[in-house]
Formats: structure tokens, C-alpha cells, sequence
């Protein structure tokens, strides 16, 4: 899995992007772009990396994206094994913070838009949208009235900024944006942290792959996203056991030892301080929404 710059198409005659997907692997890769991006999904579930945070995802959630935030959706393994009793329908729309041109924001008016382009540079999150009106006005940006499409984009954003349920998902402390060295070393230690954290990364292991010293990488890491290696580490693993506990596919202590802890008192301490609640907890609480 290579992260990359994402060069989002565009066509001439229209001054946006907005598509529906319907397939799990599309663009499903740690990658970043200067576009913004506000995803509906209708349809669909797994586990969503934006910036420093990682959680579930499910039908109904809407997220705003900003530019250069790095971002994937990693679908549930039964989308790969059977697209076709477990459809997808996820919204995807990608605008240029600047394609109405340079002044527009600046109007006193548009004091609103500013503010929620701003704020999405942390990624926001607003859950239980299905059959919403923010929900509707997304997909009016992808199948409705060309001559509405930007004026249907405004609404979203406006409707997102006065929503009072939305949560911020990067800490404040995470640059979504490095001079390239750095981006670099971010993105092989996310890289190598995805591919490996099912067992024990050490300190030592993990700054070699930064190619740093130990006491360099810790102090790097901790200035870059605001917490400790340890702490992304196990927030990555809660991310995946939180996906285990919604697919119901294994028992709770099966789903301890497949997300990389080695035994279940320190598993169920670290999911109850990320997520607030604790395995079973959570999982009945995603059952009773469903």
C-alpha cells in the first residue's frame, strides 16, 4: 500500500466532482490532495483513517475532508467476498477551495463557508444522516439539476456548519501538510504501522523505518501528530477491533488477540479510554442504531 499525492480528474464541463461509488477499492490507499472532499455514505461500513484518527465508519456518516488532510476508507472484508448481498453507495464530491474564485469567500456574507473550510482542515464527521436533509442535498450535488450543483454544494456546507452533532476527528496538534522529508517519513511509518500492528512494533523498529534515532523519532512523532507512537499504535488496533466487534464475525477475546494485544485486561483498558465504552458495549450499541 504506497500513499501518494491524488490527482483528482477534472472535466470541462463542470467546475467540480461528484460521483457515486460503488465498488470497495477505489482510491482505498492513504493518500491527500489540496481538494476538499465531503463523502455520504448510503450504503457501506469498515474502518476510516483521517489524519491521527482512526474509527468505524457506517451508513449514514458524512465527512468533510480538507485539503491535504491524509484520509483512506478500508471497507469490511464482506464487500470484497460478495459485492452483490453487501452493495456500497457512498457519495463523493471534490471542490477546490478556490474554484469560485479568489473573492468569493471574502464576501461578509460567505463568513460561514470560511469558517467550515477552515475547520474541515481537521476532518469533520456528522453520523445518522440517512434520510436527512443534508443527506438529500449531497445527493442533489451528484444526480440532481446541473444548474443547482454549486448552489446545493453552498447548502451542504452551510447545513454542516450549523449542525450542532458534528465531532472534529485529527487532533489539533496533527499537520496534514509536511515539507516533503517529512511527509515522507509520516507516510512509511503510517504505511509500515498498517501493515505490521497485528504484532509488537518497538520503539527501535519503528524509528528505523523513519531512519532516525530513538530518542529523534519520539520527539518527531509526538511534534508531528500531537501524541505518542504507543498511542497511535493502539488507536489503529481499537480502529479494527471496533470494525470486528460490527461485522460480529468472532468473539470478543478472538477479536483482542487478532487486533495485535496480547492479552485482554490491557485490551480492554485501551478500548475504553479510545472509544469511551467498553468491547461489548460498544458492539450493542451499534446493534441497537442497526
Amino acid at each position: 500500500m504506497k500513499p501518494f499525492l491524488l490527482k483528482i480528474q477534472s472535466s470541462s464541463s463542470s467546475s467540480f466532482s461528484a460521483r457515486v461509488d460503488r465498488a470497495p477499492d477505489i482510491n482505498n490507499i492513504w493518500h491527500y490532495h489540496s481538494e476538499l472532499e465531503i463523502i455520504y455514505v448510503k450504503k457501506g461500513e469498515g474502518t476510516q483513517f483521517v489524519g491521527d484518527d482512526i474509527r468505524p465508519f457506517s451508513a449514514g456518516n458524512i465527512i468533510i475532508v480538507g485539503s491535504n488532510l491524509p484520509h483512506y476508507w478500508q471497507y469490511s472484508n464482506k464487500y470484497f467476498e460478495d459485492i452483490d448481498d453487501n452493495p456500497i453507495e457512498v457519495y463523493v464530491i471534490h471542490f477546490s477551495n478556490h474554484f469560485w474564485g479568489t473573492d468569493f469567500l471574502k464576501l461578509p456574507e460567505n463568513a460561514d463557508l470560511q469558517r467550515i473550510i477552515e475547520k474541515s482542515k481537521r476532518g469533520i464527521q456528522i453520523n445518522n444522516c440517512e434520510g436527512t436533509k443534508l443527506g438529500h442535498l449531497i445527493e442533489e450535488i451528484v444526480k440532481g439539476n446541473e444548474r443547482r450543483k454549486i448552489l446545493n454544494l453552498m447548502d451542504t456546507l452551510l447545513v454542516i456548519s450549523e449542525t450542532e452533532e458534528k465531532e472534529y476527528l485529527a487532533t489539533e496538534g496533527f499537520q496534514g501538510y509536511f515539507q516533503e522529508v517529512e511527509r515522507d517519513r509520516i507516510q512509511a511509518i503510517f504505511n509500515y504501522t498498517i501493515n505490521h500492528y497485528k504484532r509488537r512494533i518497538d520503539l527501535n523498529e519503528i524509528a528505523g523505518v523513519a531512519k532516525m534515532s530513538r530518542p529523534a523519532f519520539c520527539k518527531f512523532f509526538k511534534a508531528k501528530t500531537g501524541k505518542t507512537y504507543s498511542a497511535f499504535i493502539n488507536e489503529i488496533r481499537i480502529g479494527n477491533a471496533c470494525r470486528m466487534l460490527i461485522e460480529n464475525s468472532l468473539s470478543v477475546k478472538e477479536i483482542c488477540f487478532e487486533s495485535g494485544f496480547n492479552n485482554f485486561a490491557s485490551f480492554h483498558e485501551c478500548f475504553k479510554n479510545v472509544t469511551g465504552n467498553t468491547p461489548l458495549r460498544y458492539q450493542k450499541n451499534y446493534q441497537s442504531k442497526n
